[in-house]
């Protein structure tokens, strides 16, 4: 259930006032933001930026530029598809365009159902093992478009079970 819009600033606003005071707030206030909400809201922007003195821009530009902040609602399950060259000379890029053509969306964007987002990631960890996705917090490799298949079938399913 979506959290109001009142509910979420004053979320924000709590925890803002944990930040404020220490040095260089923003990026522990933002983590601490998505940690909450699982997202950082567009109408939090402003009210971080006025609260630490600094621009929207400057707040939004922090934002955009890791990849690890997310500004919409996240799905049930976050699957990313490591971009790094040794997944690359594996096989990666053409199991990007299968999960892009299969599950009918781009990176940074979500399934119809909501079920999975799908977002790009650059190294794994996982190098010798690739291509390489992490499905929520879980690092699978190996992963043909066969497998990936399965996996996503898996958790509209039940629980993710890597075999």
């Amino acid at each position: 259930m979506t959290e109001t819009p009142d509910n979420r600033l004053a979320k924000v606003a709590t925890l803002i006032d944990q930040h404020r005071d220490q040095p260089g707030p923003l990026l522990p206030l933002l983590h601490s933001i998505q940690d909450q909400l699982g997202y950082i809201p567009a109408d939090a922007v402003p009210q971080i930026a006025d609260a630490l003195s600094r621009t929207r821009a400057d707040i939004e530009g922090v934002i955009s530029f890791y990849h690890h902040f997310r500004t919409t609602e996240p799905t049930a399950h976050q699957l990313q598809i490591c971009r790094a060259e040794a997944c690359q000379a594996r096989g990666s890029r053409e199991l990007e365009q299968h999960a892009k053509t299969s599950l009918e969306i781009d990176f940074h964007q979500s399934t119809a159902d909501r079920t999975l987002s799908l977002e790009p990631v650059y190294c794994l960890g996982n190098c010798a093992c690739g291509p390489n996705i992490q499905i929520d917090d879980q690092v699978v490799g190996r992963v043909t478009p066969e497998r990936l298949d399965a996996l996503v079938e898996s958790l509209r399913t039940q629980p993710l079970e890597v075999k």
